[in-house]
């Protein structure tokens, strides 16, 4: 019988945070805690998302949910990222770094579809696209939960429309990419408070809610107002369990960044971290292009990070960051509570 979220002991899910964040460590807490914790699938091979599931699983007896990015076409030209990756030369002096290749493939979408349906976790959820109306078929008869993250009522009617389970609504203070459908739209603004009530109102499924929610009030708030979970990420970036960089870590409570802004420049799509140097001097010139946006700065990114300078990489984080606590996530879901 596939998960119900509504049947949470503690209706709060640690959110997927793709590229280092999220451990099999920090999926397996926040079930062991109670909630539900996702192993990101996001810019692995099958093969290590597949290793990272058991590696999960291997660690609670809770229910586990696995995040997979989903597949869209290219966007970008061959001489947008050429000038492109002009304007980022100085980029790669200063760290000592070649630019990355900026190849387009689609995450290793058929063979990580192929991975969780035979690895059966309880729940998959999607960001930037739904599954088609098979796919989510095919999950369903594996016995899995299926999830869409929405960010507007128009993306939730497209996702309920191909039969997905359940909806992750995102409002526009996430930290890190917002889940939107269109990779050339400018994210939607809309209020997380809302578009939750908005999307409440179109389907009878279950909602969870995500975006900038960062403590026990602002969990209590979704859920009063008719959410079934409340999904925070930037409330566990600096967790015991999380494999956020040293750099991210002390960016996060640096009082020398004081804002988070929306940005294309490291990946080629919107996403909101910390207002740096590297988003003032190129946000501007940077096509939305990805992945190939997110490859070619690749290298410079780790190289920044390498010479331990939060201002040459993406530190990605919610409007309500400076809330963020450290502890195990066991402490956190107490917090949260």
């Amino acid at each position: 019988m596939a998960f119900d979220l509504r049947e949470l002991a503690v209706p709060v899910i640690v959110a997927p945070m793709a590229g280092g964040p999220t451990t099999p460590e920090l999926a397996a807490a926040g079930s062991s805690a109670g909630g539900l914790g996702f192993v990101a699938a996001g810019y692995l091979t099958a093969g290590a998302l597949a290793d990272r599931i058991t590696a999960a699983r291997a660690l609670t007896t809770g229910p586990l949910g696995v995040n997979l990015f989903a597949s869209q076409p290219s966007t970008v030209s061959p001489r947008e990222i050429e000038r492109y990756a002009a304007d980022l030369a100085g980029e790669a002096t200063r760290y000592g770094a070649a630019l990355g290749d900026p190849t387009f493939n689609d995450d290793d979408w058929s063979a990580k579809l192929d991975v969780v349906a035979d690895l059966r976790p309880d729940v998959v959820s999607f960001t930037f696209g739904g599954p088609t109306a098979d796919e989510c078929a095919r999950l369903r008869q594996a016995g899995i939960t299926t999830v869409a993250t929405v960010t507007t009522v128009a993306e939730a009617q497209l996702a309920v429309a191909s039969g997905v389970d359940a909806l992750a609504v995102q409002g526009p203070s996430a930290g890190g990419h917002r889940g939107t459908y269109d990779p050339l739209a400018v994210p939607a603004t809309q209020p997380l408070t809302e578009l939750l009530a908005d999307v409440l109102a179109s389907t009878e499924l279950p909602v969870v809610a995500a975006g900038g929610l960062m403590t026990a009030d602002d969990v209590a708030a979704v859920i009063a107002a008719g959410a079934v979970a409340a999904q925070l990420g930037t409330a566990f970036l600096l967790a015991d369990e999380s494999g956020s960089s040293p750099v991210h870590r002390a960016a996060l409570v640096d009082p020398r960044f004081t804002e988070t802004v929306v940005t294309k420049a490291f990946s080629g799509r919107y996403a909101r971290g910390l207002r740096n140097r590297f988003i003032d001097e190129h946000d501007e010139q940077a096509p939305l292009g990805y992945p190939e946006v997110h490859y070619l700065t690749s290298p410079v990114r780790k190289a920044a990070v390498a010479a331990g300078d939060p201002g040459g990489t993406n530190v990605w984080a919610g409007t309500g960051f400076r809330k963020i606590r450290p502890g195990s996530v066991a402490d956190i879901m107490a917090g949260l509570g």
